[in-house]
């Protein structure tokens, strides 16, 4: 995309993104959004065939890709994913930590390995992340977090507890690292509801079906990825702290 045909308000040329769950999915959408509008980009996921097979097709875009596979539900890898990233880039302008799991069974049958497996990625890691790069965009020439979270973060829902709640603690994590790390470093909290990707292929309907909110269905990832260029761009200069729900009405 040429960058004259970008909205300034929009155009992300010359910065880093690094997004996690960066490979697959919501992860995959937002990569190529940022690479679209002129940001070179650091993906990150346990999987490094698949990061590469992304940095690839954002370097056919004529980015700047770098693929780095880390476990970011503990905190060893997401340190050396860190210093991997500010290695080969210089920096990090923009942090999306978007991976994530959402195992469902019966709360009486969670097992403590799997609590402790859904926490540690959906908020140990993100934590350590957010406020490592926090810290060094603060030092530096400050940038914005995006901790990407969930409508289930926001109302009860049976048999996913430990998602909902590590959920929730990201929502509370982004308001206390904005006020830490102002003026220089923005971060908000972006909450998407349910959204047609690979993961519809376990839901009855194929992701189909209606569902009970005002929008009447399942939104396409780009109509998230929007919400998510805003929070990242000029555009949001004023907007810290926040919580951002991109969830057709859910609530």
């Amino acid at each position: 995309m040429a960058s004259e045909r970008i909205d300034p308000l929009f155009d992300f040329t010359g910065k880093i993104a690094l997004v996690t769950g960066g490979s697959r999915g919501l992860g995959y959408q937002m990569v190529k959004a940022f690479a679209e509008r002129g940001a070179d980009v650091i993906i990150a996921s346990r999987k490094l065939d698949n990061c590469e097979r992304v940095a690839e097709e954002m370097r056919g875009l004529g980015r700047k890709a770098w693929a780095i596979s880390a476990h970011v539900g503990r905190w060893a890898e997401c340190d050396r994913l860190i210093e991997q990233a500010y290695a080969a880039a210089g920096r990090v302008d923009i942090l999306v930590n978007n991976a994530g799991m959402s195992p469902r069974a019966p709360s009486h049958e969670v097992t403590e390995q799997l609590f402790d497996s859904v926490v540690n990625l959906n908020f140990k890691g993100p934590f350590r992340l957010a406020s490592q790069i926090a810290k060094r965009m603060s030092d530096g020439e400050g940038g914005c977090i995006i901790n990407v979270t969930s409508s289930g973060s926001l109302m009860p829902l049976p048999q996913v507890v430990p998602y909902g709640s590590s959920k929730a603690a990201l929502n509370a994590m982004s308001r206390s690292l904005a006020w830490e790390y102002a003026p220089k470093v923005r971060v908000n909290t972006l909450s998407p509801g349910a959204f047609r990707t690979d993961i519809v292929e376990a839901w009855p309907d194929k992701g189909q079906g209606p569902i009970p909110i005002p929008r009447g269905h399942a939104a396409e990832p780009e109509d998230i990825i929007t919400a998510a260029l805003f929070l990242a761009s000029p555009a949001s200069v004023n907007v810290t702290a926040s919580l951002i729900r991109c969830d057709g009405g859910q609530h």
